[in-house]
């Protein structure tokens, strides 16, 4: 009888999934196929946000507004300071808007690692998504924030200008620098807690430092140049340019902000990859 052939099998291939050792590029394809995911996390965030709340979402019109009107009472009628003729409730609701995209994208992304932990050390998937996730959630908020400020504006009968169409450009990069920032302050979280007690010192100082309650006109010739450093200055004189419709293009600011917003976003996406190799050993 003739020997029958036996089948040839194909070789075992095996997949090794490990983190780089070394500085690597940013792994922005990667991030694009787990954007599923990223969409998942960020509907959790939300829906966690204001479960168990009796007003929800109502939370999100409440602060901004009470915070614009006590700012509009000390700052606009006590203290007397410009507001080059707008309403000072619309100038501050104004500054506020991309104020609270950041601030909310760094306190929710800041943590966002630890508070995942459970998640970090028992699935694979890429790190980042864990922190966009947490800063895209913000959006939401600035919807309705920003449907707010439209009923401001018509009940002071503010016109809308055709500066309106560059606002979700200004938008785009407060997400692009808080991004940077937040990647760069969840992975070293991680490590070192510190920053998440001192993260809100932090941005309560960098409110300061920006023109949310005050006119940038205020600050001096000589130190406007280090002024300008702060990337939220551009955007927050682009977000009232655009809805106000009041004074000249902020060039200049804003090709800073945006320069500076590309710089964070690279500098903050590398250390993260560089040292999200261990967050599971260290969370």
């Amino acid at each position: 009888m003739a020997s029958q052939d036996k089948p040839v099998q194909a070789p075992v291939r095996h997949i090794r999934i490990q983190p780089a050792r070394a500085w690597v590029a940013l792994e922005l394809q990667e991030l694009w196929h787990f954007r599923d995911l990223m969409f998942i996390l960020m509907m959790r965030d939300i829906k966690l946000r204001y479960k168990q709340t009796v007003f929800g979402v109502v939370w999100v019109i409440i602060q901004p507004l009470i915070a614009s009107l006590i700012f509009a009472v000390i700052f606009g009628r006590f203290a007397g300071l410009p507001s080059g003729g707008v309403p000072y409730l619309l100038f501050v609701y104004a500054g506020l808007l991309p104020w609270n995209i950041f601030a909310g994208a760094l306190q929710r992304a800041g943590n966002s690692l630890v508070g995942d932990s459970k998640l970090i050390s028992k699935v694979y998937f890429p790190r980042m998504v864990i922190p966009v996730a947490s800063s895209g959630s913000i959006l939401v908020d600035f919807a309705v924030a920003l449907a707010v400020m439209f009923v401001l504006l018509l009940l002071n009968g503010w016109q809308l200008s055709l500066n309106l169409v560059l606002l979700p450009v200004f938008t785009l990069m407060v997400l692009l620098i808080s991004v940077g920032l937040s990647l760069f302050i969840s992975a070293l979280n991680v490590y070192y807690r510190d920053f998440m007690y001192a993260l809100p010192f932090i941005i309560q100082v960098l409110m300061y430092a920006s023109p949310v309650v005050y006119s940038g006109d205020l600050i001096p010739e000589l130190v406007k140049p280090f002024y300008a450093i702060n990337p939220m200055v551009g955007i927050i004189e682009g977000f009232r340019w655009s809805l106000l419709g009041t004074g000249e293009f902020p060039a200049l600011p804003l090709a800073v902000s945006l320069g500076i917003g590309i710089l964070l976003f690279i500098i903050g996406g590398l250390v993260f990859q560089r040292i999200a190799q261990n967050f599971a050993d260290v969370i």
